[in-house]
């Protein structure tokens, strides 16, 4: 069963003002790294167990093309995304919205 997701409004932030980086660097760059989010959210509904738990209860997926990860919460009916997190960042940050 795939549960349905919702983005902690920091991490939606987060993913937008990302996405608005990368297409400043090359058009159409963008776009690829919204699939690249999308493509791993989908993972992660379908199947949030797989991934390793980080920090009390929360979990992380890493992007395959870009330096971020993706934490987030599995409850029992939905998944929250707390953070789309560039590798280099202070992790207290996201840690914070657990």
């Amino acid at each position: 069963m795939t549960l349905p997701v919702r983005f902690h409004r920091s991490a939606r932030a987060e993913f937008i003002d990302a996405a608005a980086w990368y297409e400043s660097k090359r058009q159409g760059l963008g776009d690829e790294f919204i699939a690249e989010i999308e493509r791993c959210v989908t993972l992660i509904a379908a199947q949030p167990q797989l991934y390793a738990e980080v920090h009390n209860r929360i979990r992380r997926l890493t992007t395959r093309r870009f330096p971020y990860s993706i934490y987030f919460r599995p409850e029992t009916q939905r998944i929250v995304v707390l953070a789309v997190f560039h590798g280099s960042r202070d992790p207290m940050i996201w840690q914070r919205r657990g």
